[in-house]
């Protein structure tokens, strides 16, 4: 068993952790030299919303990581992608307006992404607030059934946060090679040397969010240990 435990442990590690590494990496492998391209990817954002009429469409600095905001109609970027020139920064900017322009069109999984979303979200803070009541409630009830029930349920409605992530990958997949890659191609926006690293940059765009998710399994796993104590 202890044996099996040696060689279980660092797998579950590098799967979980693995995909947010390379995310990050080819992210920042490709965001040298920071003055590749005359325009920012700030910039590039905006040309690109104003060449398919979506002027109401903002495009913003953030804090809170590359995404597009569809209730506030925002093309949101991270200061460096916002300021940069890099391969990095236009190629995550036309992934982003890839999403502007789903939702313009009404794209059907992204408005599902959005409700998913908002039911993870307060799933997430009710399985946590679940999981703490959990030993107040087995002290009241002096009964150990209740507190496994609140268990369950904890578990499952955090669980939803790891669901929506793996099910919006088609979405990010869409924005990413159905939207940003023939718009950079049609429009000449790349040298011709940079699209197969493009590319990566839009798949790891588009997995970021499988990252997520296994962290979100973490989480879970993180908790059990917690309540184990």
């Amino acid at each position: 068993m202890a044996r099996l435990l040696i060689i279980l442990i660092p797998l579950l590690i590098l799967a979980t952790y693995g995909p947010g590494w390379w995310v990050r990496r080819t992210m920042e492998k490709y965001s040298q030299p920071a003055d590749r391209y005359q325009g920012t990817g700030g910039e590039l954002a905006r040309h690109l919303l104003n060449e398919r009429g979506m002027h109401d469409v903002a495009v913003e600095v953030t804090e809170q990581g590359d995404h597009y905001d569809p209730e506030a109609r925002a093309v949101r970027l991270s200061e460096g992608n916002y300021h940069s020139r890099s391969l990095t920064a236009v190629t995550v900017a036309a992934h982003e307006v890839g999403h502007a322009i789903q939702h313009a069109e009404g794209y059907t999984p992204l408005k599902l992404r959005g409700e998913l979303v908002r039911w993870a979200s307060g799933g997430q803070r009710l399985g946590a607030f679940m999981m703490l009541a959990i030993p107040v409630i087995t002290i009241i009830t002096r009964h150990p059934a209740p507190g496994l029930l609140f268990l369950l349920a904890g578990l499952l409605s955090m669980g939803l946060a790891a669901i929506v992530h793996l099910v919006t990958l088609p979405t990010e997949l869409d924005a990413s090679f159905g939207r940003a890659m023939p718009i950079l191609r049609d429009g000449g926006y790349l040298h011709d040397t940079d699209y197969r690293h493009a590319h990566r940059i839009l798949k790891a765009a588009a997995y970021t969010y499988v990252a997520q998710s296994l962290m979100s399994l973490l989480n879970i796993w993180a908790w059990l240990r917690f309540l184990r104590r």
